[in-house]
C-alpha cells in the first residue's frame, strides 16, 4: 500500500524533526517519494509559520497501527495533544491520501477530512502525487491543489527536505 503522509511543524528546528521521522519511518517501509520543504501561514490561533512537507510511504502496516506510529514518533518529538487545537508543535504526521481507500473510524478518517482545503498540505503533496485520485471527491490532488479558491493562504516552497 502506498500512503501520503504530510509533515507539519513550528516550534524547534522543525526540518531535523521531519529527517528524523521519515528515518524512524523507516522500519515500517519505502519513502517512495518526497517533497520539498514549504512554509505556510499557521491556522488557527497566533503563532509562528509551519515547515510542511509531504512523502509517500510504500508500507505493509494497516492505516490503524501507521497512524499509532506517527503519534508515537509526534510525541517523541514533544508534541501534547492536550494543548489548544491548531496550536504550535515541534511535529505533525497526517495520514492524507492512500488511493482507492475511504476509512470512516472513530480514530482515523481517511482520507484526511480537511485535505482538500489545506493548501500547505496539497502543494507538497502535489509536487509527489500529483495523479492521485481523492477517492471522495473524484479530484486529482493536482486539481485540488491548483483550486483558486485556496488561494489566499500563504504557502511557498523554501528549499529540499532534508534527509
Amino acid at each position: 500500500m502506498r500512503v501520503l503522509i504530510g509533515l507539519g511543524g513550528n516550534l524547534g528546528d522543525v526540518p531535523a524533526a521531519f529527517a528524523e521521522a521519515i528515518g524512524a519511518l523507516a522500519p515500517a517501509g519505502r519513502v517512495a517519494a518526497r517533497s520539498s520543504l514549504w512554509r505556510s501561514a499557521a491556522q488557527g490561533p497566533p503563532q509562528p509559520d509551519f515547515c510542511n512537507a509531504a512523502i509517500v510511504l510504500a508500507t505493509e502496516l494497516p492505516p490503524a497501527a501507521l497512524l499509532d506510529l506517527c503519534q508515537r514518533l509526534e510525541a517523541r518529538a514533544g508534541r501534547t495533544r492536550a494543548g489548544e487545537r491548531w496550536g504550535p508543535r515541534p511535529l505533525d504526521l497526517d495520514l492524507l491520501l492512500v488511493p482507492e481507500l475511504v476509512i470512516v473510524a472513530p480514530t482515523l478518517l481517511l482520507p484526511h477530512p480537511r485535505l482538500a482545503t489545506r493548501r500547505f498540505a496539497l502543494m507538497p503533496a502535489a509536487e509527489i502525487a500529483p495523479h492521485w485520485l481523492h477517492p471522495r471527491l473524484h479530484r486529482t490532488v493536482a486539481e485540488l491543489a491548483a483550486d483558486p479558491a485556496l488561494g489566499h493562504q500563504r504557502c511557498e516552497r523554501i528549499g529540499p527536505l532534508p534527509g
